[in-house]
């Protein structure tokens, strides 16, 4: 099992991994198979099916499949010209995707939101065909988006969910207690190993500048949203608080009035910020997702910021421990909220954040995997019931609680030796029967909980 550092931060675009990032995959991925056909296309059209038709107006799911498919890829993404292409399809009802002729398509008409059962293979599901001057089907895919920007076809999730095809790697663990074999075998940290598998496949320099541009994203993201207020989109009229609360906190250091827990508050700007971003449609990295995008860069943040003896040299160490906790999460449970619940989202994040901050903490691999086991299981359990369908509440301030929990779970495993009596392997696995035996009204459909209980206007 090999998950790239690259697979589980991805730079991109907001609001959701999921179903903002995905369906632009899915479409992108269906130009190119367009491309590859042997007869000529006409025009497009698509479905969304499950969540993404349930929460795809709140998600951007239908604007991020319209750009996909007008050739927008989320880690190259320029808003202003997204907008002007937009404007141009609703004017013209047409698509110029390089490569292919110009594609008849109205938006109103071409893509339909379909609130009947799921898709057989996720809860995230569409259905993109291209049509011929009839209207007659000539070309067809269903893809699914299963968290955190991945996209399978149909074809590929039959096969076996993530598999990897790739060259074999040096430390190909794929359980918690794998990786603590192999590393009390090598006598190796957990980021050592990362790094070596990372090496093997695409270069020392390539992974060097790769997780430079990854925690550069990240920090910026965490600057603009401390630098900005005002409303976020969606009709919630939801203010943005990261810059208010940074302004009152700059203001009150120096006094004697500063109470210890104040320290929380830090931390939960750092992630409040990367999320108000994500809500307003910004750049961002998912960690692993776009909806839980503000635990790991906050715990850094607070690591760099407000921890004697960091360096923003060891975040590399930070990010690589992250990536291979995160991996095994997603590997043998599940990071999508449409799938198990935030739990899978905030909850991985939060046991991403705790490993990466116990790694650089000195921590041992065992104390490292206790970490992570003490956040997520105290995410256990945690249902996606976004109001209107948006990433806002209570998105937005459960990552300013999973970074609070991943540096809490951090400092309590430190005080150990690494026993513990629930293994990190057994705590995903609960996560994912958990997630299995969740009502679907309360894994991202906004049909339950917070969702119907609070007034969406």
């Amino acid at each position: 099992m090999f998950l790239s550092v690259f697979d589980m931060f991805k730079v991109g675009v907001g609001p959701s991994s999921s179903h903002t990032m995905g369906p632009m995959v899915a479409a992108a991925r269906f130009l190119d198979k367009m491309r590859a056909a042997p007869f000529e296309a006409h025009g497009v059209k698509g479905s969304l099916h499950g969540s993404l038709a349930f929460t795809g107006v709140g998600h951007a799911t239908d604007r991020a499949t319209i750009l996909g498919l007008a050739g927008f890829r989320p880690d190259t993404y320029d808003h202003e010209k997204a907008e002007e292409t937009l404007t141009h399809i609703r004017e013209t009802h047409t698509l110029s995707p390089e490569g292919l002729p110009t594609l008849q398509f109205n938006p109103k008409d071409d893509l339909a939101f379909d609130f009947g059962p799921n898709l057989p293979g996720h809860a995230n599901g569409m259905i993109l065909m291209a049509t011929d001057a009839q209207g007659d089907t000539i070309l067809q895919e269903t893809y699914y988006s299963i968290g955190g920007g991945f996209v399978l076809t149909e074809e590929e999730l039959a096969q076996g969910r993530d598999t990897d095809d790739g060259a074999p790697v040096p430390y190909p663990f794929k359980s918690a207690a794998e990786m603590l074999e192999m590393a009390e075998t090598s006598g190796k940290t957990i980021a050592q190993m990362k790094r070596a598998n990372e090496e093997s496949r695409g270069g020392a320099e390539n992974l060097k500048s790769g997780v430079a541009r990854i925690w550069q994203v990240m920090n910026d993201c965490i600057d603009r949203g401390l630098a900005v207020d005002g409303e976020l989109p969606g009709g919630l009229r939801v203010k943005r608080r990261a810059k208010g609360i940074h302004d009152a906190l700059l203001a009150e250091r120096g006094t004697n009035l500063n109470a210890p827990h104040k320290i929380n508050d830090w931390m939960s700007i750092y992630a409040m910020a990367v999320n108000e971003e994500n809500a307003a449609g910004g750049q961002v990295v998912t960690a692993p997702t776009n909806g839980a995008a503000g635990v790991v860069p906050a715990v850094i943040r607070y690591w760099l910021d407000h921890v004697p003896g960091a360096s923003a040299e060891r975040v590399d160490e930070f990010l690589l421990t992250a990536a291979a906790i995160g991996g095994l999460v997603k590997f043998n449970a599940s990071i999508s909220g449409a799938e198990a619940g935030c739990q899978a989202e905030v909850g991985s994040a939060s046991a991403m954040g705790a490993a990466g901050l116990a790694a650089v903490l000195g921590g041992t691999p065992e104390q490292i995997e206790n970490a992570a086991e003490i956040a997520l299981e105290h995410h256990l359990g945690m249902t996606c019931d976004p109001v209107k369908g948006l990433v806002q509440v209570p998105c937005i301030e459960r990552n300013g609680l999973g970074a609070i929990k991943a540096v809490s779970a951090a400092s309590l495993a430190l005080r150990g030796d690494g026993t513990h009596l629930v293994p990190l392997d057994a705590c995903i696995e609960t996560m994912r029967q958990t997630g299995l035996d969740m009502s679907e009204k309360y894994k991202e459909t906004s049909l339950g909980g917070l969702a119907v209980n609070v007034p969406n206007c």
